[in-house]
């Protein structure tokens, strides 16, 4: 080997693997941050999410995968793209949801925040994920020859266990309200424990 040759995981650069995967990290607690509010909303200020609001809780949470990868296992383009199409796929919802309101007369879901409601945060939100996501993908430096698993500490830990928890605390949130049926458009108790039947699919 020569000894001229740097290894890539220590040699200088602008982005090393270990500054990125400290760069997901606050990413992954920007992404937990923005689904404890939501949950705080729901929990204190007793707004319930509604189904698009759940699916756009679901995009949060295929974001937060792919960047736990980054985290647990180094950054690779595969662990990006997860995280863009998750982005994407929450976008598409978070837009859809837009448009059901941006019409004056057609009323709004949940109260702003800020002047915006969340499906117009999430939206906001999404679009941000798309473009780091990408700006990141353009440092190759950062992508090791093979994939190494790492030891989780201080902020990586951190970071990893609050989007688990978060991503847990939705799979159960979203059962006790659907009641493993379909989700109501305007929720105002959780089925699951009100003891409510789910909703029934609408006839074709």
């Amino acid at each position: 080997m020569n000894p001229n040759t740097q290894n890539p995981n220590t040699s200088p650069g602008i982005l090393s693997p270990e500054l990125s995967r400290q760069l997901n990290a606050l990413g992954l607690i920007a992404v937990g941050v923005v689904l404890l509010f939501a949950f705080y909303d729901q929990l204190v200020g007793g707004a319930l999410p509604c189904p698009l609001c759940i699916l756009q809780r679901a995009g949060f949470v295929g974001v937060g995968v792919g960047l736990a990868l980054n985290v647990k296992f180094g950054p690779r383009p595969s662990h990006y793209a997860l995280a863009i199409l998750s982005a994407m796929a929450g976008g598409a919802v978070a837009a859809r949801q837009v448009l059901l309101h941006i019409v004056p007369g057609t009323g709004t879901f949940g109260a702003p925040f800020l002047s915006m409601h969340f499906y117009s945060w999430a939206l906001l939100l999404f679009i941000v994920i798309i473009a780091g996501c990408a700006l990141l993908l353009l440092f190759d430096r950062q992508f090791a020859p093979a994939a190494r698993v790492h030891t989780l500490s201080g902020l990586t830990l951190v970071a990893f266990a609050l989007i688990a928890l978060l991503a847990l605390g939705n799979g159960v949130s979203t059962v006790l309200e659907c009641a493993g049926g379909l989700c109501p458009d305007d929720p105002a108790g959780y089925l699951l424990l009100d003891g409510e039947p789910p909703a029934a699919a609408p006839a074709p």
